[in-house]
């Protein structure tokens, strides 16, 4: 009777766990913020925050957070990093998370598909796909910087684009309102 007892704990287990909208939990250190544990899981802060009902954003050492799932697949974060990583690279940090950001402010407008794969993968959108360079791995600094984008997901000013004005002649992407300029690139909706 127990082992049954037991095997029925486990498999409520198994089957709750699986169906839970939530990740891991995460035990604050000294020195964390919700933007850092957002960061470190890759998962939206307003997201951290909502699923732990804060009302500030005042954490305690100790204090136990659940961490949402990501909606983002690793293979999905994967292709992002690599994407950041052939745009970006030589850029500033800033300009990595920023490449990383106009891809996910793509994913949700209207304009655009609807997921990272096909949004990368769009025909004539990013010069690394036509070139292959899309398929060298990424550093720990462009993995870092798709992590802070997903992290800051929703916060940003909207761009949706962005080029290297001394490698583009491109009028109609230049007509964009720019919203940003970070290192080589301009950034623009």
């Amino acid at each position: 009777m127990k082992k049954l007892v037991s095997i029925l704990a486990f498999s409520t287990m198994l089957f709750v766990g699986a169906t839970s909208s939530f990740a891991a939990t995460h035990t604050v250190t000294k020195g964390e913020t919700y933007w850092k544990i957002s960061v470190k899981y890759g998962v939206p802060v307003n997201k951290v925050m909502a699923a732990n009902h804060a009302k500030s954003d005042y954490l305690m050492v100790g204090q136990q957070l659940t961490i949402p799932n990501s909606t983002i697949s690793a293979s999905d974060k994967d292709l992002l990093a690599r994407l950041v990583e052939a745009e970006a690279k030589g850029e500033p940090y800033a300009g990595k998370v920023a490449v990383a950001t106009v891809i996910l402010n793509r994913v949700d407008s209207s304009i655009f598909p609807n997921t990272i794969r096909d949004v990368i993968y769009q025909s004539g959108q990013f010069t690394p796909v036509s070139n292959g360079t899309i398929n060298n791995p990424a550093s720990s600094a462009s993995k870092q910087a798709a992590n802070e984008a997903l992290a800051f997901r929703g916060q940003g000013n909207g761009s949706l684009y962005f080029y290297n004005p001394k490698k583009t002649s491109n009028t109609w992407l230049r007509s964009k309102t720019v919203t940003k300029k970070i290192g080589n690139h301009v950034f623009a909706k």
